[in-house]
């Protein structure tokens, strides 16, 4: 059993009012908006409940693809970036954190697929 679970998807559309209806009919799957640091909009949903994966749907411009991305959980973003391209990947975003503590980074693996890592801000007490 892995050691690094898969937590988060992210899909990113130039069509978000589309993608929400069509996950919703699809799955059941309802959407809360919150908004991005960019000032866009990001549709959040628990949608795997308690036996699966929450995620979201960024909104998009139409000058950027369209993409459907997972994000495994790490405890250390910046060493997973130099472990990936020391096995054939690229760090596509590099690490960077979120005004709410959240780091992350866009990987490529050798085939070209897409992935990204996050570790959690810490803890408040």
């Amino acid at each position: 059993m892995s050691a690094t679970p898969i937590t988060w998807f992210e899909i990113g559309t130039d069509r978000p009012e589309e993608t929400e209806h069509f996950y919703g009919d699809l799955f059941g799957w309802t959407f809360v908006e919150e908004g991005s640091a960019d000032g866009g909009s990001y549709r959040v949903t628990g949608a795997g409940g308690e036996t699966g994966i929450g995620g979201g749907i960024r909104a998009l411009d139409g000058t950027s693809p369209n993409y459907a991305i997972f994000y495994a959980e790490v405890a250390d973003v910046a060493d997973t970036c130099r472990r990936a391209e020391a096995a054939g990947g690229r760090v596509l975003v590099p690490a960077r954190t979120t005004p709410t503590g959240l780091t992350l980074a866009h990987l490529i693996d050798p085939a070209g697929n897409h992935l990204g890592v996050f570790t959690s801000p810490p803890a408040q007490d």
